[in-house]
């Protein structure tokens, strides 16, 4: 088959799908506000529900509800008349995803929760009458007027029309609850969001006796020693009070050295930048990898209230952190 015919079929799917996605747009009403607010006011859990490719998307809105504060389960309805309806409790509320409204698993169950009086919202393909409609307090109407399946059969633009209604429930609860950006890294401690969003400068920082450090009185051959020393390329320069007054880098000494400048007789205040780039431990390691790209340096120098350094930031530890 010819790339531009392979072209043209790829576009098709993805032109039926936004338009899908668009008719939804328009058709959202009050029923949607009310399912959100239903979940908001529920003491519970939600438990959603779905089989097949409706299974796939009721766990991809369970991910997404939990990392953004809304706790979720995922329960398989052939799983629930085997026992895992006893996950299901009076405060929760019950999510059910079908393109037909008549999925024979959801039907087995439905009598369960209407006997534990468990609120219901689904999310249908069909919304004319249907056993799941029926049984529901809300429905939301995720259908489509065709499949991108050239044989409208397999189920494409109907998943992703109850995907998006499921995301937008998610991200309308997440503004509810007034959740941060730091809130969301508390869920997602060991990915780079995670990082950029907890991790402090004071927790990957080179500290103590590790840092560069050396008098500004001092020869300039005693402070290429200590950044030979402590492989950091730069060290920090002082003053008698112990406060920070420059930075001697390996780019410094190199530009040093193609001035053909005698070096004999120079000391470290001759040498060092008067300006260093500095920043507060508390700060985030995301925003020392910023501070560093911006000014084009590779390592910042960390220091207290008093201005005295107490740390020092390379770039190659922020890039193995995965933050780079």
């Amino acid at each position: 088959m010819p790339y531009p015919t392979i072209l043209e079929h790829g576009r098709e799917v993805i032109r039926i799908e936004a338009e899908a996605l668009q008719s939804l747009v328009a058709r959202l009403d009050d029923e949607f506000a009310r399912a959100v607010h239903m979940i908001y006011e529920s003491e519970g859990r939600i438990i959603v529900s779905g089989i097949g490719k409706s299974g796939i998307i009721a766990r991809k809105i369970v991910a997404t509800m939990n990392s953004t504060g809304t706790p979720a389960i995922y329960l398989h309805p052939a799983d629930a008349i085997h026992g895992d309806l006893g996950m299901v409790r009076s405060e929760d509320v019950v999510l059910l995803i079908s393109k037909s409204g008549n999925t024979d698993e959801l039907k087995q169950i439905l009598p369960i929760f209407k006997r534990i009086q468990v609120p219901i919202i689904s999310i249908l393909g069909n919304v004319s009458p249907s056993t799941l409609r029926d049984n529901s307090d809300i429905t939301l109407d995720a259908s489509v007027e065709e499949e991108a399946c050239p044989h409208n059969l397999a189920p494409t633009a109907s998943t992703t029309a109850a995907l998006a209604l499921g995301d937008a429930i998610a991200v309308a609860l997440l503004k509810r609850r007034d959740f941060t950006p730091e809130d969301f890294a508390l869920f997602h401690p060991g990915g780079s969001l995670g990082k950029r969003l907890l991790l402090r400068v004071a927790q990957i920082m080179t500290a103590g006796e590790e840092v560069p450090l050396v008098h500004q009185a001092v020869p300039l051959k005693d402070a290429i020693l200590e950044i030979t020393s402590k492989r950091l390329g730069a060290t920090c320069v002082v003053d008698d009070d112990g406060l920070l007054v420059g930075v001697i880098t390996d780019g410094d000494l190199r530009r040093l050295l193609e001035r053909d400048t005698d070096m004999k007789n120079l000391l470290a205040v001759d040498v060092m930048n008067a300006h260093p780039k500095t920043i507060p431990s508390n700060m985030l390691a995301s925003s020392a990898l910023e501070l560093m790209e911006r000014h084009k340096i590779t390592q910042l120098i960390v220091t207290d209230e008093a201005k005295a350094p107490c740390g020092i930031v390379h770039m190659h530890d922020l890039v193995q952190l995965g933050l780079g």
